[in-house]
């Protein structure tokens, strides 16, 4: 019998957090069950801290579906498999799972609900290994979690890149000049290719298409030679162009198991190459963090809410060490050595590596189709 369990939410926020913490209470209250929260994720699950969750009036877990961000925190970087501590006055890494594993048997958590992305949920699969009972939910803007058809938060971050290109609409038009949206998107283009059809953009360079700019560039020609002297262009800011890499930003020593790069610079750098060959006049809007940031739309609320009372549902069913997914439009779970696929080092967290199984676009995707059918540019 299920009958105190916690929940912990980890990586960067997204709109929806809070959406699946408060179905996961109440779903919980209805069964008896008492729950509680570890702050600021795995970090929070090694330091051992905790707080009650209850909805009753003026709780911690009260009014929250609106919110965006998480009331428990989030942590980014803190791969408890190979942490950051020092020693002696020395950086050093330290394998401290099992201090993880060894406080939730403490506690007397019967189960440990897990909000988070590919990594945070290798992550809760290499700590069921150690015996922990853990029930994933997939979080990310970027919509690249296995084995389900979308993540809680990309819906919210499609919408605000969506009305960024309505109102850069208006400014590329009025002043003719090439307007360049970067919207996140580290190794999938879900977002930019979802919101540059939502958005009406001309020209949507992902990760999966290496572009050729010249591709671009004829594009934009072929617009002007019909009187539309201006164009829109969503750029993933995992974008590179053919025979090229990545824009990095920056290089950080996080230690193994995280991603280590830090992307920045790709549409910048797309709106200068775009000028000088167009001769038109290009500028570029980095989206950045608003996309993760405030009040997520009903979508991604209802998708929260049945993803937070599928995961109880499974809890106490005694479904363990599964993940919740949303499969041809209905609810589901699959074992978390299905989301992990061939990424199976314990400790090895980045879906950045070529054994990963990060949902990323494919050629025969419905979006990618209807891209290319009203003559969206996809670099190629």
């Amino acid at each position: 019998m299920i009958k105190k369990v916690a929940i912990l939410a980890n990586g960067g926020d997204v709109s929806g957090f809070n959406a699946v913490i408060r179905a996961i209470v109440k779903s919980a209250e209805k069964h008896d069950i008492e729950c509680y929260g570890f702050i600021e994720g795995y970090r929070g699950l090694l330091k051992n801290e905790y707080i009650k969750l209850s909805t009753s009036q003026n709780s911690r877990a009260c009014g929250i579906l609106p919110k965006g961000g998480s009331i428990i925190g989030s942590s980014t970087n803190a791969n408890v498999f190979n942490y950051k501590v020092e020693e002696n006055g020395e950086i050093v890494y330290k394998d401290l799972s099992d201090k993880c594993v060894q406080n939730v048997k403490d506690d007397g958590f019967d189960c440990l609900f897990i909000l988070g992305g590919d990594g945070t949920q290798k992550s809760a699969r290499d700590l069921s290994l150690k015996g922990l009972k853990v029930i994933g939910v997939p979080k990310t803007i970027d919509n690249d979690v296995a084995c389900t058809d979308i993540t809680f938060g990309y819906n919210t971050a499609v919408s605000v890149a969506t009305e960024a290109l309505d109102r850069l609409h208006t400014t590329g038009e009025t002043h003719h000049r090439i307007m360049v949206l970067e919207v996140m998107g580290r190794y999938a283009g879900w977002i930019a290719l979802e919101s540059g059809i939502a958005g009406g953009a001309d020209i949507a360079l992902i990760p999966e298409i290496p572009y050729d700019i010249n591709k671009a560039v004829e594009k934009i020609n072929r617009r002007k030679e019909l009187g539309k002297n201006f164009s829109i262009v969503v750029v993933a800011e995992g974008a590179k162009p053919k025979d090229g890499e990545i824009s990095v930003a920056e290089v950080r020593d996080n230690g193994k198991g995280v991603d280590n790069t830090k992307l920045g610079g790709a549409g910048e750098k797309v709106t200068k190459e775009l000028q000088k060959l167009t001769g038109m006049e290009a500028r570029c809007t980095v989206l950045g963090y608003t996309q993760r940031g405030g009040t997520p739309t009903s979508f991604d609320r209802v998708l929260s809410t049945k993803y937070g009372a599928k995961a109880m549902e499974l809890a106490i069913e005694g479904k363990f060490n599964v993940l919740t997914v949303l499969k041809d439009g209905k609810l589901d779970c699959v074992s978390l050595e299905d989301v992990v696929g061939e990424n199976k080092e314990i400790g090895a967290v980045s879906g950045n590596t070529k054994e990963s199984n990060i949902r990323k676009v494919t050629m025969d995707d419905d979006l990618i189709k209807t891209a290319r059918s009203i003559g969206i540019c996809l670099g190629d």
